[in-house]
């Protein structure tokens, strides 16, 4: 019997990773979008309605990335019914943790439950950057794929997109926090330079190597020695109040690395599990000292992506 209705989950999302400015990120289940897509007789997409933490976004499904994602896949498949969705919110608006590419994912990911015959993760993956590109302004798949693959993912290209999961030491976790103030994501793409410096471009490409290197051999101290942004987080430093202190709070805690995540204004950092409460700690310390509420987390590196949670 073909499936009408079915309910999926898509984590959130640090992107960039620090070294992998639009090309590196990793999965965040301690929080995500859930999306109910349902089919409809009538062709089309509508969005009947957002709830969560986030309720303000646009029903008008052009305008709405989980809604766009939905028409790209229509329109592509050449399908003669429709979809109508509900989104519920998990993720805060410009957090910097993948909230528009989790709903585009989500969407996606519930829409081809109820396909005859289900398209792969990269072909879902393709919609779901079309959707991604209404709120960011272009399509990357930084967020995109982790939340889609689950884990730290590696992704090539944009129009013929391969995407590559790479293992992550034992013993190495994720401390997220989240302060509560908005940073958008178009606003800070807007204040990137379009020129870097050859000695950057060396620099940077270096360390995306070693960290990736690292993870594959185990070599933790090739990690923490690699773990640097040279070329975005100079930039965009200046709109996280506190960014040095918090960033140097961790280092000292014994964190392997400190950056921001994707556009910010979450920090996350990279530690050793028995460093994780310290790290967290020191970082939540710092923000507070910014007069900053924050949430946060320690979380897995490693973790499930997108997922089908109810069929009907």
């Amino acid at each position: 019997m073909t499936v009408q209705r079915a309910t999926a989950f898509a984590p959130a999302s640090v992107a960039n990773v620090a070294i992998g400015f639009d090309i590196l990120g990793f999965s965040v289940d301690a929080l995500g979008d859930t999306v109910t897509v349902s089919r409809s007789a009538t062709p089309g997409v509508r969005v009947l309605a957002i709830r969560g933490v986030a309720e303000d976004l646009p029903l008008e499904a052009e305008k709405n990335t989980a809604g766009r994602a939905l028409i790209a896949m229509a329109e592509a498949l050449k399908l003669d019914y429709g979809f109508e969705m509900e989104i519920q919110k998990g993720i805060p608006l410009s957090s910097g943790l993948g909230g528009s590419a989790a709903s585009a994912v989500a969407a996606v990911v519930a829409a081809n439950a109820l396909l005859a015959t289900p398209l792969s993760r990269i072909e879902l993956l393709k919609f779901a950057m079309q959707g991604e590109a209404v709120a960011s302004g272009s399509m990357h798949a930084d967020n995109i794929s982790p939340s889609l693959f689950g884990g730290l993912v590696l992704t090539v290209g944009i129009d013929h997109p391969r995407v590559k999961q790479i293992p992550v030491p034992d013993g190495i976790s994720a401390v997220i926090v989240h302060p509560h103030m908005f940073v958008s994501t178009k606003q800070a793409r807007a204040i990137l330079s379009r020129t870097v410096n050859l000695s950057d471009f060396v620099w940077q490409t270096a360390n995306l190597a070693g960290f990736i290197s690292g993870c594959y051999t185990n070599d933790v101290d090739m990690i923490r020695e690699t773990f640097q942004d040279v070329v975005i987080e100079p930039q965009r430093q200046l709109l996280i109040p506190g960014f040095a202190q918090i960033r140097g709070a961790a280092m000292h805690a014994g964190a392997l690395g400190c950056s921001i995540s994707g556009a910010g204004p979450t920090m996350f950092a990279l530690c050793l599990k028995a460093d994780a409460q310290a790290v967290r700690d020191a970082m939540v310390a710092q923000f507070a000292a910014q007069n900053l509420q924050v949430d946060d987390w320690i979380v897995a590196v490693q973790s499930e992506g997108a997922h089908v949670v109810m069929e009907a």
